[in-house]
């Protein structure tokens, strides 16, 4: 008999990590090829994960609700034959190589730490760090390298009591033990490498009150959270704005939408207009279709629009439609109403929401008059659309000026400075203006 690895699949550009929701398999259960076996959700989408083999579940590394990073092993299946199999060793060792080490490292320390050394807190504290190796006890590679990044002595984690098998420490162990050591206030075993007056410590907890309500944020609110907070620590964002007249385009909908219906058995909205004029003004400046890698610009190919639509719930999510430079206006229709149905209705697949290369986020359809949009990385721009509003503007005619009644709306363009200047992001956006105002209202369904 062999056994196959389940790890947890790439699932999408910037994706590295996922929240198992339910296991749709318990251990000793037979599992088909394709069948699915567990459900995940990221940030983006929910999905689950099938077996490419036909076994038995024999074991399950990850608990619901855990998060697991792409590439770890998150359940065994036996299968019949010679499988090959990464040894345990090497499991272990790849799962210490993970992030989610450092990440919660990082969190459990009480003060913000830009960079940690154990030398330098060893020499400043004068407190020995001695091997985890000079032990009886037994300790798994990763609970030794958690133990050594946390700066915990032997004594101490002789002292920290074990859950697995004859009381081994387990990594939620000694997770839980960090945990309870930094809420206690022990003794601190990093020393930040920047100045005392330069560290700013977490804000003190908000008290509730008898009266307040306690709101537990969602797993996607969550990520949501990290998603923005981490955009705005990467990009050095910038605005510009941009009015817009769409007296012509407004009339030219109202006279077509309802033949555009009867022909095509779509509504015709301003989603899809919108996103025929960003496509036009991307391929005039192609460098708001780029990514940053290090001190590299990836300028993409293909043109793939993310809309940031909201849920019932308050949540939102990005599907993006593909190739939108290969599109026409009824192409655009029908793959604007069907995402957001989809959407809506939670029945987005995973490659629907990944490799977009630039957002729009309609907030008009709100009532507002605009909005300033965070990034959607890895991408560098995002346009937020306000209101139409009726306005009065000054016409300009060759038989003189006079005041009218037009209707016009707000367009925000947030990029990122690091690559784009305030020039071109100027020029952009007013090339997405340009292409609303001059819109060929010649044409007819």
């Amino acid at each position: 008999m062999g056994k196959y690895l389940l790890k947890l699949p790439k699932m999408g550009e910037s994706v590295a990590e996922a929240t198992l929701t339910a296991w749709l398999k318990d251990v000793g259960d037979s599992i088909s090829i394709d069948e699915s076996i567990v459900e995940v959700a990221t940030d983006k989408v929910d999905s689950d994960i099938p077996s490419e083999v036909e076994g038995v579940l024999i074991e399950k590394r990850f608990e619901v609700n855990q998060i697991a990073q792409v590439g770890d092993v998150i359940g065994v299946i036996e299968v019949a034959g010679e499988t090959e199999v990464i040894e345990e060793e090497e499991v272990i060792e790849s799962n210490v190589s993970k992030p989610e080490v450092q990440e919660i490292t990082a969190d459990v320390d009480p003060v913000e730490i830009i960079e940690a050394d154990i030398s330098n807190a060893q020499t400043i504290i004068n407190t020995p760090i001695i091997s985890v190796s000079d032990t009886s006890r037994f300790y798994s590679p990763l609970v030794k390298n958690i133990a050594k990044e946390e700066g915990i002595s032997i004594d101490e984690l002789e002292q920290v009591p074990g859950t697995g098998d004859k009381g081994r420490v387990t990594k939620k162990d000694i997770l839980a033990y960090i945990e309870g050591r930094a809420n206690s206030g022990s003794e601190i075993k990093y020393i930040p490498t920047q100045p005392i007056s330069q560290i700013h410590s977490e804000e003190p907890p908000s008290i509730p009150s008898g009266q307040d309500q306690i709101i537990q944020m969602t797993r996607m609110g969550k990520m949501i959270s990290d998603h923005m907070v981490n955009s705005r620590k990467t990009s050095a964002h910038v605005q510009s704005f941009f009015e817009v007249d769409v007296t012509d385009l407004w009339d030219w909908r109202e006279r077509v939408k309802g033949k555009f219906q009867a022909r095509e058995q779509e509504k015709l909205t301003f989603t899809p207009i919108f996103i025929a004029a960003v496509v036009k003004a991307l391929k005039e400046f192609p460098l708001l279709n780029s990514s940053v890698s290090g001190d590299n610009i990836i300028q993409k190919k293909n043109i793939n629009i993310g809309m940031a639509t909201a849920l019932s719930d308050g949540n939102l999510i990005v599907p993006v439609i593909k190739n939108t430079d290969h599109l026409n206006l009824v192409g655009l229709a029908r793959a604007v109403n069907d995402l957001s149905v989809r959407a809506r209705d939670n029945k987005l697949s995973p490659d629907e929401v990944q490799d977009g290369t630039y957002t729009v986020t309609n907030v008009g359809n709100f009532g507002s008059i605009t909005g300033i949009p965070i990034i959607n990385q890895p991408q560098v721009g995002i346009l937020a659309i306000g209101v139409i509003r009726k306005m009065p503007a000054v016409i300009e005619t060759p038989k003189g000026d006079f005041i009218g009644i037009r209707r016009k709306m707000m367009l925000c363009h947030s990029y990122d400075h690091r690559i784009i200047n305030g020039a071109m992001g100027g020029q952009f956006v007013k090339a997405v203006g340009d292409a609303l105002e001059h819109w060929d209202t010649s044409i007819d369904f």
